[in-house]
């Protein structure tokens, strides 16, 4: 299944054009700034936004075109909103169960007992709501979505107002439902982090103009995007465990050029990881060094090469069909005669598994 979103949305300052398909088993992610007309498409993929004009269809089924408009009630989706939203007067099984009674027993694809489970909330069942800090509000309310068994899942910024220790257990809540569900899952937010982290693929707002989508990994490594003038400036690369070094308490990761050695988790063997590798973690030399602390040291090519202000550069290394950025300042960038097609090695000082 596959939902197909081409949007037109008029606004006082600008209006808000967006094209997008968000397909099952993958996590479609629109990021952009505070403003940009995020929720605006997702308050109009719910029917929520009567000004706005398009195209939206679900499978087979249309929810909106020029002859037509289903109702927001009739839509089967899951709202996950920045605040909890939950009803106050019920306890937390109960404000599951409510949300179970909009679907009918033979389209229900998701138990109640399977969302309980995937969130972890057994127990607090019988708890109720004004009990609940706000990391577990949001988990209510994820599992109260997901236990609908909707056509899709939409997050609205869902940590918006959740701290940051809950917010790294509810990302790893949200990845769980991810491999789980196979229901496509759009997901909105300003955070950076969040999207790198979740996202199979991005749609990149401005102003209500979709500046580019495709592939996460790829798109985040675009010099000519916004990304690339970010302080936090990074590539993401998809990884796979392969062995452990238990001596020295290290993980080796499988990508194109080789292998990537990580401090050990509870990694098992053949499990996927995302890593997010800071541009200015990455330095460059022109010969393999052969006495070095750092572990991971990779053969690069250059593609391409940017200014990042009159003191930096920002490079796009090709390793071995992985992409890597580097940050470096003017002067190092000289000194090596950086420039496309150049080969080198790349030195990745610090990595951060996105698990």
């Amino acid at each position: 299944m596959s939902l197909q979103v081409r949007l037109n949305i008029p606004r006082k300052d600008f209006a808000i054009n967006v094209s997008l398909t968000v397909t099952s088993g993958q996590i479609t992610s629109v990021f952009g700034p505070s403003g940009c007309g995020k929720t605006s498409v997702m308050r109009a993929i719910a029917g929520l936004e009567n000004s706005a004009t398009g195209h939206i269809q679900m499978a087979d089924e249309i929810w909106q075109n020029a002859d037509y408009f289903r109702p927001p009630h009739q839509r089967d989706i899951g709202y996950v909103f920045q605040d909890a939203s939950l009803f106050p007067h019920l306890n937390v099984y109960e404000n599951l169960q409510f949300g179970r009674r909009r679907q009918a027993k033979d389209n229900r694809r998701v138990s109640l007992e399977q969302a309980i489970e995937l969130l972890a909330l057994s127990p607090l069942l019988s708890r109720s709501v004004d009990k609940l800090s706000g990391g577990e509000k949001q988990r209510v309310a994820i599992a109260r979505a997901v236990a609908t068994s909707p056509s899709v899942l939409l997050f609205d910024e869902p940590l918006a107002a959740v701290d940051i220790q809950h917010k790294q257990e509810i990302l790893r809540y949200i990845q769980s439902l991810h491999q789980e569900l196979d229901i496509p899952m759009l997901y909105v937010s300003h955070a950076i982090e969040e999207v790198a982290r979740l996202s199979d693929n991005l749609v990149l707002m401005e102003k209500g103009q979709q500046l580019a989508s495709g592939k996460t990994v790829d798109l985040l490594s675009q010099l000519n995007l916004p990304f690339a003038r970010y302080e936090e400036a990074a590539s993401v690369i998809d990884t796979e465990v392969t062995g452990h070094e238990d001596d020295y308490g290290l993980s080796l990761l499988r990508f194109a050029e080789g292998h990537i050695r990580v401090t050990r988790g509870q990694l098992p063997l053949g499990h996927k990881v995302r890593l997010r590798i800071v541009a200015r973690d990455v330095s460059l030399t022109l010969t393999k060094p052969q006495d070095s602390s750092i572990l991971n040291i990779f053969p690069a090519v250059v593609e391409s090469m940017v200014s990042d202000g009159t003191a930096l550069k920002l490079v796009r290394l090709n390793a071995g069909g992985q992409i890597i950025l580097s940050r470096v300042t003017a002067k190092s960038a000289e000194k090596l005669a950086l420039k496309p097609g150049l080969h080198l090695y790349a030195q990745v000082k610090a990595v951060s598994p996105l698990i």
